[in-house]
């Protein structure tokens, strides 16, 4: 039970070192690019973070029915052509 099983398919031309010298094995593994654990190779989930002067605050807006449905007959991004509209109306009255 001591012994280390080895395949016997494996030639020893395959082991870039001597298995049985320590200071052989511990010289390879320094090379070695660290493992930093199973969370870097987990896909990353949502949207990245935004910086500070892009972050959105969320609101509960009341409109006109007929203005919403209006918006959303614009198709997707209805809501960021909304903000935008805001925004122009911000800067025209400045």
């Amino acid at each position: 039970m001591n012994k280390k099983r080895t395949s016997v398919h494996t030639p020893k031309a395959d082991v870039p070192y001597d298995a049985k010298d320590r200071r052989a094995v511990l010289a390879v593994w320094d090379g070695a690019t660290p493992h930093k654990g199973a969370e870097e190779y987990r896909a990353k989930r949502g949207r990245p973070p935004k910086a500070v002067g892009e972050k959105k605050a969320q609101i509960a807006l009341r409109v006109d029915a007929e203005v919403l449905a209006w918006y959303r007959a614009q198709g997707d991004g209805w809501q960021t052509r909304m903000n935008a509209v805001l925004k122009a109306y911000r800067d025209a009255t400045i």
